[in-house]
């Protein structure tokens, strides 16, 4: 009979070192917490709802802000409706003084022994005419309405005569213009004695 096979005993000091020589475990990361769907949404909808009532409230201020404006307007900014002009003696024959043109939108003309001040406005669409003193004409840079030194349109679409201010002569003796009275050629009213001073 054969004897039975023995296995070896290994004794309780040697247990604890195999314990010990066995590679530990990586430590778990700690889970985070699990945020809450509402709490997403409710963000979003925030921050969504905060910019849209924010640009709300900045174009109602823009018109508010624009309202008062247009309650004060800028009537001293303006040029005032009448101006003077220098004195009448002071224009030359043929002459035409744009010394006026960009403040007061007005030329002064003198053709002939008559003074007159005709508006720098195209009777077109309102474009500023500018004075072509080798062609002896007003041209309009927008759509090339032509006028003659009388304001007389005779070329492009303009479809009447420059306007005329009145003109007359001041107490001191210098010409007076007054843009808010008007004169228009086909309506009769250059023969007006207000639309132009005689020397």
């Amino acid at each position: 009979m054969s004897e039975p096979t023995k296995t070896p005993e290994v004794s309780a000091s040697a247990a604890p070192a195999a314990v010990a020589a066995a590679p530990a475990a990586p430590a778990k990361p700690a889970a985070k917490p699990a945020a809450k769907k509402g709490q997403d949404r409710r963000f979003f909808l925030l921050t969504w709802f905060g910019s849209a009532w924010t640009a709300f409230s900045v174009a109602m201020m823009a018109m508010l802000l624009g309202s008062v404006r247009f309650m004060f307007p800028n009537v001293l900014a303006e040029p005032p409706s009448t101006f003077k002009a220098g004195q009448a003696d002071q224009y030359e024959p043929g002459q035409v003084v744009e010394r006026f043109k960009q403040e007061f939108g007005c030329w002064i003309v003198r053709d002939g022994n008559v003074l007159f001040a005709l508006s720098t406005t195209c009777t077109h669409l309102g474009c500023t005419p500018n004075w072509l003193e080798a062609e002896q004409k007003f041209k309009c840079p927008c759509h090339g309405s032509g006028f003659r030194k009388d304001g007389t349109n005779f070329e492009g679409p303009a479809p009447r005569p420059l306007e005329r201010f009145k003109l007359s002569i001041a107490d001191d003796g210098q010409l007076l213009v007054d843009k808010s009275k008007k004169f228009q050629k086909e309506l009769g009213q250059w023969s007006d004695p207000d639309a132009s001073v005689k020397l």
